[in-house]
């Protein structure tokens, strides 16, 4: 087994998955897109957790002439509908014998405000609580696939806000800006929650900052703030850059020792002070329980 980090453009690892079955949200396009044809290289079974079916072939096409990997399922999966999120996970835990890794990877970004079918602000909604269901419903079929992980793709720009938990559905007020910044926020509070709460187990779980990847998620950004993400790429990476913490996360021997952290550049990450508060994760973790209707201790 030889793993390396370089600078995280690449981070090579010989690691094999032939037998184990991933599952990854937003596996269609951007860096779920490229982690997908990762794994699928190195011999796992990808389940394709889309909400956009058309593109979804595509992609599995895509990725099955490149990998030569036949083992690629698509489940229609749409994070800002909780029936949609049940339904994917009674067809999985049916179906599937077990899930040795979850990718949290889908998600939205400064979207003008919305809700989703269930009333939650739409960043909060897909980012974070369409997550925390998933996650909830998979979560004994992890146990039962021990060893194994779950990963959350953050981001930086968790630092850039705190939690309201006053107005946490931005219903008094919405920031674009501010509600994305909060969703990941949650992302990295829910990750080191769930490490907690899983101790013991067999599960471990990791939150991330892929990097500024030039992706489908400033699709709702300015046009001119697009057109700047593309003049000055040398800032920004490419999708197969982006993904490399996220398999970084997914795959690195040894990792479990540190269930719970947070990532950048296939490296321990700087996190605010609000995501290592573990009275702000535990009010954080019950609003969630109470938006979605769980009895999750």
């Amino acid at each position: 087994m030889y793993c390396r980090n370089v600078c995280c453009h690449r981070w090579t690892c010989d690691e094999r998955l032939d037998g184990k079955t991933v599952i990854i949200t937003g596996a269609n396009t951007g860096i779920g897109r490229e982690t997908t044809r990762d794994l699928a290289r190195r011999g796992a079974r990808v389940v394709m957790a889309c909400r956009d079916m058309e593109r979804a072939e595509e992609s599995k096409e895509d990725i099955l002439a490149d990998t030569g990997n036949e083992n690629i399922t698509i489940r229609r999966l749409d994070l800002s509908d909780t029936k949609s999120i049940r339904a994917f996970a009674e067809v999985t835990n049916r179906e599937e014998k077990q899930v040795d890794i979850l990718i949290n990877n889908a998600g939205i970004m400064m979207c003008p405000y919305s809700k989703t079918t269930d009333g939650f602000e739409m960043q909060l909604g897909v980012n974070h609580l369409g997550h925390f269901l998933l996650t909830y419903l998979l979560l004994d079929l992890l146990k039962r696939s021990a060893p194994s992980r779950v990963v959350v793709v953050a981001s930086v720009a968790h630092t850039w806000t705190g939690l309201n938990l006053e107005d946490i559905n931005s219903e008094r007020s919405y920031d674009p800006m501010k509600a994305y910044g909060q969703s990941k926020l949650a992302n990295v509070l829910f990750a080191r929650s769930l490490a907690a709460r899983l101790q013991g187990t067999g599960v471990s779980v990791f939150s991330l900052h892929p990097g500024v990847v030039q992706s489908d998620l400033w699709r709702h950004q300015h046009r001119c703030i697009q057109v700047a993400v593309k003049l000055f790429g040398w800032f920004t990476k490419t999708p197969l850059e982006g993904a490399q913490t996220t398999l970084y996360c997914a795959l690195e021997p040894g990792l479990e020792g540190q269930s719970g952290g947070y990532f950048s550049d296939c490296a321990p990450g700087r996190r605010s002070r609000q995501a290592v508060d573990d009275d702000l994760g535990q009010k954080l973790w019950e609003i969630s329980c109470s938006m979605l209707a769980l009895t999750w201790e």
